[in-house]
C-alpha cells in the first residue's frame, strides 16, 4: 500500500463512471414466454431433429464385441515382500530363474500397490527398460546395444513407456518391396 489515497480516488472515479453510464441506459422489460409459446418452439426444434435421418448401423454391436476383460487375466502378478502389483501381459521381457517364484504367485494377505510404489521398494531386482510407443507396437526393434546389455543383466526386466509398464508386442516383420524385374 504505497499510495492508498490515489487508490481510493481511482476506485471512486471508476464507480462514478459506471453509475453515470448505467443512468443513461434504461432497462428493457419483456413479457415472460407463455406455455403455448414454449410448446411451439419445442415442436419446431423437434421437427428438425437430425437423428431421425440417421440410418441404423449395420454389423455387430461394438459394445458387445469389445467388452472389457478381467484385469487379472490380462495381467501378470508380481509379489514380493508382502506387496503385490499388476503389470500388463508381455511387459516382462526376461524372467531369471531366481525370480520366477515372484511372478503370478499371489500370496493371500499381501498388500496390493501400484507399480510406482512396488518398483520403488523392489528396484534391486527389477530393471525397467524404456521403450517407445512404436517399439511397444512391434513396428520397430529394440536397439541391439540395449538388447546385448539386457542379456547380461540378471534382474527381472520390465518394458516401460513413460515409466509405466507396457506390453511389448512381437516384432512385425515388414515385407521389403522387391523391384519388379523388367524383361526387354
Amino acid at each position: 500500500m504505497k499510495h492508498p489515497l490515489s487508490t481510493i480516488i481511482l476506485s471512486t472515479c471508476l464507480a462514478l463512471a459506471t453509475f453515470v453510464q448505467g443512468e443513461s441506459k434504461k432497462p428493457v422489460y419483456r413479457d415472460a414466454e407463455t406455455h403455448v409459446q414454449i410448446a411451439k418452439k419445442l415442436k419446431v426444434s423437434n421437427s428438425h431433429n437430425p437423428m431421425k435421418t440417421l440410418l441404423p448401423s449395420e454389423g455387430e454391436d461394438p459394445s458387445v464385441k469389445n467388452r472389457p476383460q478381467d484385469i487379472i487375466s490380462s495381467s501378470d502378478v508380481l509379489s514380493f515382500g508382502g506387496l503385490t502389483t499388476l503389470v500388463p501381459k508381455k511387459a516382462i521381457m526376461r524372467i531369471p530363474e531366481i525370480y520366477a517364484d515372484r511372478i503370478n504367485n499371489h500370496v493371500p494377505g499381501n498388500r496390493i500397490v501400484g507399480w510406482f510404489e512396488f518398483y520403488r521398494l523392489n528396484r534391486a531386482w527389477i530393471t525397467p527398460v524404456e521403450v517407445s510407443r512404436i517399439q511397444a507396437e512391434g513396428k520397430e526393434p529394440i536397439a541391439e546395444e540395449v538388447s546385448e546389455n539386457l542379456k547380461k543383466n540378471q534382474n527381472l526386466i520390465i518394458a516401460t513407456y513413460s515409466a509405466s509398464p507396457i506390453s511389448l508386442l512381437e516384432l512385425k516383420v515388414q515385407e521389403e518391396e522387391t523391384p519388379e524385374s523388367t524383361e526387354p
